[in-house]
């Protein structure tokens, strides 16, 4: 028997990174559905800054491999620096027999979360009937330039999950952080899945919601501090006086509070709450060195801060005051943007939406009125669709290339779930799903 023609992408469409690479394969091994990437990472930088093309990266090329092995896939062109990957997997996720599986990236640097994306996709549909839980470790940096961190991870990304979909539950433990700043330090993390049973569908929790305005009230805000000990009362007095100018009457809530260790490792992850909806913004950074600028990407990809004068203690009183000035405001820009979720949230939903049963709608830059409308449509979104007409009722996005309101990470994702999962259907500019009821049949 012939071998099915692989889905081919390329990888320089859209925000041309790991992304496209990391919801690819996921949804390939959860399908069962050979996929072709050319151009891997085509629109990031080579090597040292080379040309651009930059091919797989350690974190790619560990969870891929892990997704290969349990899946008995046939592979081409998995090693670090590919620019073509070839990933052909047989067994599906109901076929995975282990409940206790180890990740460890070959490279401290390479991101524990990132790789935690590309498989959970997969270790969600992979239960049995028993209904056993799957325990994870996978080992490699909790705190690396330009990947979300543990603690987006822990405060926002799971939460958020839980609270849209129903048969998502996952435990998760900080056993070691790992940076990428400073000398390499490798972390740990923990997670216990409790994955679907065969037949059972991903749900939205509650699909015909409408929110209101006291969905937006920001009550609490929760900082998560990791910086060196000498800067920890500066810092905490910045954020406490930003926040407060910025969200007056709100609630500051030191959630984590630790010693980093170096200079080159400050991070910073603010998360506003309402009673129903969470919003993050974070920072990852150095003490700069005299005349240079500080470094590196929080989990959205924040830049690096200026350093200025130094305090006695030996560390500069502007690097407190411009850390605590960025990203509060940074989170302040982000909430008044109105959306349910925030710009980097938006984007990891997309994947469950697209295999979710029913309809869900997570926009981020949408005015609040234009939320209203979005979930009144959501609600009756099943009968919409029946008698959708060119002129009225939602309208169906094309999808031949990136597409949508967000971020060119949100509009890649979505389109990289139509060429994997043909009967997806997004409408409104991506503001609404239609998932295709993924389950995985019982034997």
């Amino acid at each position: 028997m012939k071998a099915p023609k692989p889905i081919e992408l390329d990888g320089r469409t859209g925000e041309g990174g790991g992304q496209l690479v990391r919801i690819g394969c996921a949804l390939a091994a959860v399908t069962s559905q050979p996929i072709r990437i050319t151009h891997v990472r085509g629109n990031r930088e080579g090597p040292r800054g080379g040309p651009k093309g930059g091919g797989l990266k350690s974190q790619h090329v560990s969870s891929i491999a892990w997704l290969a092995k349990v899946t008995e896939a046939e592979v081409i062109g998995l090693a670090v620096g590919s620019h073509t990957l070839e990933f052909r997997p047989k067994l599906k996720p109901s076929d995975l027999q282990s409940r206790t599986i180890t990740i460890a990236a070959d490279s401290a640097a390479a991101s524990t979360l990132l790789i935690f994306q590309a498989v959970f996709p997969f270790l969600l549909f992979a239960g049995n009937e028993r209904g056993d839980p799957i325990s994870i470790e996978i080992s490699g940096g909790t705190n690396v330039s330009w990947s979300l961190s543990y603690e987006y991870l822990d405060q926002v990304l799971l939460p958020a999950l839980e609270d849209f979909f129903t048969g998502i539950r996952v435990e998760r433990t900080l056993k070691g952080r790992g940076w990428s700043q400073g000398r390499l330090q490798r972390g740990t993390i923990a997670f216990k899945i409790q994955p679907l049973r065969p037949g059972e569908t991903l749900k939205p929790r509650d699909p015909d919601r409408v929110f209101t305005q006291d969905d937006f009230d920001v009550s609490d805000i929760d900082v998560s501090m990791v910086a060196p000990s000498d800067m920890h009362e500066a810092l905490a007095d910045a954020l406490v006086q930003d926040l407060s100018d910025l969200f007056p009457g709100v609630d500051v809530n030191f959630k984590v509070s630790e010693e980093s260790g170096a200079d080159s490792r400050i991070y910073v992850l603010l998360v506003a709450r309402s009673e129903t909806l969470r919003w993050g913004r974070d920072i990852l950074t150095a003490v700069p060195k005299k005349g240079k600028s500080g470094s590196g990407g929080g989990g959205g990809g924040s830049k690096g801060v200026k350093g200025g004068k130094a305090s006695s203690g030996g560390v500069s009183v502007s690097v407190t005051d411009s850390v605590s000035r960025k990203v509060s405001k940074d989170l302040y820009e982000e909430v008044s943007n109105g959306g349910v979720v925030d710009e980097f949230l938006q984007d990891q939903v997309v994947i469950f939406q697209a295999l979710a049963e029913g309809q869900t709608s997570f926009p981020h830059s949408a005015a609040q009125d234009d939320i209203l409308e979005v979930k009144s449509v959501v609600a009756g979104l099943e009968d919409a669709v029946e008698k959708l007409k060119i002129e009225e009722g939602p309208r169906k996005d094309k999808a031949h290339e990136p597409f949508g309101e967000g971020s060119t990470h949100t509009t890649t994702a979505r389109w990289v779930t139509t060429e994997l999962l043909p009967q997806v259907a997004w409408y409104n500019k991506g503001r609404i799903c239609k998932g295709v009821r993924m389950h995985i049949e019982k034997s």
